[in-house]
């Protein structure tokens, strides 16, 4: 019998690694900013509910996941938790700028004993990565986000993004130069948020 989160049935080993991640995200932020300070005594549902929420929406089987602007492993390290059990084959490859957030997530993988590969280099430096999936959360504005995405998601692959009450305006502005096809689903962690499933990501025009 396992416990639901976000809808997702996940087992007790999965729920004791989700929270000793949830410690390590806590005690960390007291040095680095991984997460806002004021959001430490709401990390569960402000941060790791929001993340699971995205298992819902991605693809049964998946090979490769990519996390863009990883920052303090939202959605990426919570996703490879998740992956452990459900589905132990794939590969999560982070992308983290920030040299010290990028030593967090190469030390929580580590000690999750997590199928992880932390690149701490800005996003469009990395080699393209040819993911299924590839996430977001709170890194930039989608017109901003879907040329970092299509550089490293395979042609018939899923963006996955949490957005916040801007959403709207954000699709309007990024259909002004790029076609792609969307799905939209409200956020079970705040009214005002939503999660845009993407695919067929490309340029107007070409």
């Amino acid at each position: 019998m396992g416990t639901d989160v976000a809808g997702v049935n996940v087992s007790r080993e999965t729920m004791t690694e989700l929270e000793a991640f949830a410690a390590l995200v806590a005690k960390w932020t007291s040095k680095i900013n991984l997460i806002a300070r004021g959001t430490v005594d709401t990390i569960w549902d402000r941060h790791i509910v929001d993340s699971v929420q995205l298992y819902k929406f991605a693809p049964k089987t998946y090979e490769k996941w990519v996390d863009i602007g990883s920052g303090g492993g939202f959605p990426g390290i919570v996703m490879a938790i998740l992956a452990k059990e459900m589905n132990p084959q794939a590969q999560f490859v982070l992308i983290e700028s920030d040299q010290r957030k990028a030593t967090f997530l190469r030390t929580a993988a580590r000690e999750l004993g997590l199928s992880v590969e932390v690149f701490a280099r800005r996003i469009e430096e990395v080699p393209a990565q040819n993911a299924d999936v590839v996430s977001a959360r709170a890194l930039t504005a989608l017109s901003g986000l879907l040329p970092l995405t299509k550089q490293h998601l395979k042609s018939e692959g899923l963006g996955l993004f949490h957005k916040g009450r801007q959403s709207a305006q954000e699709v309007a502005e990024a259909r002004k130069n790029w076609s792609f096809e969307l799905e939209d689903f409200a956020s079970i962690t705040d009214p005002d948020a939503r999660i845009l499933a993407i695919r067929r990501i490309d340029t107007l025009g070409s």
